[in-house]
């Protein structure tokens, strides 16, 4: 159970601090009163701030989720089910973040929004999928959509990094052995250059350019590196602020290769979500809303509430989607059917699943093509170095056999 740090006064008026060891708030102050102390000040004592905790991987959300909609369908009330699991958590992060969510529920605060605060465990998906399913009366099944929902995408992530694992590692063994040659071996043929410079009067272009790189490198190296460290911080901020991510989001749609299958992604996200919410009773605007947020790409997720402004308008939903040019024509041809043949939960399902199959079948070609790519671009590198060292000695021979 957490601990509270709090301070009181006492009835002469003395003021003390100390730990109580309660299952939330509202108990800790029960048990101040109890010893007819006044609390000044209560806070759940924690060990590590929420925004350093460990992160908690995919197979601990996904069974929480599950395990929290089994207990809310047999009838357990919900801050009974999260004392439970916070409880018998395995994981200890998460056992903190349940605990937490406990807490928060039980001083009043919504669920969602209790998982709102701890949006790095939940993500948008988690907290959106939760508000609707409160709204709507199902919460039981949008936690279990959820969790399988977030399951399949961590399947798809264990296969694609299974995958590239071999061409990753092909790909750091030619950049280490590229850098090791640059660095060690081309400085020993400065001096051969030097001469072969002067002789013949100028060096192949390839040549030079190999000793500017190789130089570059001996003499600003850790500048090098702490400037892509810098750029990586950088990025990292920029990804952490609203027009950061909208900017990163718009260009990773632009990725050779990647582009396609981050868009299929998210119209597929966007579009399962959305059937979803429709067939459990939520009114089209609220549920654009919900989805909008849950889509994993800003760029769509802005050209989406501006689709839902339309619709509020009296507009069609294809209509305003259509001309944002994100979702691809088929799509919107079967949602425009749908809306006049009022199916459009069960047609979005049906889009999102076959968006799906199409993004897997990207992702098994660029997987099937990442080791030559690898292999190609290593063999490249490394016979860059060796012509730029070689040129310059056939030139020479060239000379003296003319």
């Amino acid at each position: 159970m957490p601990q509270f740090a709090y301070t009181a006064r006492t009835l002469e008026g003395q003021d003390i601090s100390g730990t109580i060891t309660a299952g939330n708030k509202r108990e800790t102050l029960k048990a101040l009163a109890e010893r007819s102390l006044y609390p000044l000040h209560v806070a759940e004592k924690r060990t590590v701030e929420w925004g350093r905790q460990r992160r908690v991987k995919m197979p601990v959300l996904v069974s929480s989720l599950t395990q929290l909609a089994d207990l809310l369908e047999n009838g357990v009330a919900l801050l009974d089910s999260l004392t439970i699991l916070a409880s018998q958590c395995p994981h200890p992060a998460m056992g903190e973040v349940l605990a937490d969510v406990r807490d928060q529920v039980a001083e009043g605060m919504p669920l969602e929004d209790a998982f709102a605060k701890h949006d790095n465990v939940f993500g948008e998906l988690a907290v959106s999928m939760v508000r609707a399913g409160t709204e709507g009366s199902f919460l039981e099944d949008a936690l279990k959509r959820t969790a399988e929902f977030l399951e399949n995408q961590q399947e798809l992530k264990a296969r694609v990094t299974g995958a590239m694992i071999y061409p990753a590692f092909l790909a750091s063994i030619g950049f280490v052995i590229t850098a090791l040659l640059i660095v060690f071996f081309v400085p020993k043929f400065a001096e051969l250059f030097a001469r072969l410079e002067q002789d013949s009067g100028g060096l192949p272009l390839p040549t030079v350019v190999l000793l500017a790189i190789s130089d570059t490198l001996q003499n600003y190296g850790l500048f090098v590196l702490g400037g892509l460290a810098g750029l990586g911080m950088w990025l990292r901020g920029l990804a952490a602020r609203e027009s950061g991510r909208m900017f990163i989001d718009r260009w990773k749609l632009k990725i050779p290769v990647m582009g396609p299958i981050f868009h299929g992604y998210a119209v597929s996200r966007f579009c399962r979500i959305l059937g979803t919410l429709l067939a459990n009773g939520v009114p089209l605007l609220r549920a654009l809303e919900i989805s909008s947020d849950s889509t994993g790409n800003r760029l769509l997720s802005q050209a989406i509430q501006e689709a839902a402004e339309n619709v509020s308008a009296g507009e069609t939903l294809s209509g305003p989607l259509a001309q944002c040019g994100l979702v691809p024509p088929p799509v919107m041809a079967m949602i425009r059917v749908a809306e006049e043949a009022n199916n459009l939960d069960h047609v979005l399902i049906s889009v999102s699943d076959g968006i799906d199959r199409n993004t897997a079948r990207k992702i098994d070609v660029m997987i099937r093509l990442a080791e030559p790519m690898m292999l190609l671009v290593m063999g490249v590198l490394i016979g860059f170095v060796l012509i730029a060292l070689l040129l310059p000695v056939f030139d020479t021979m060239t000379a003296i056999g003319g």
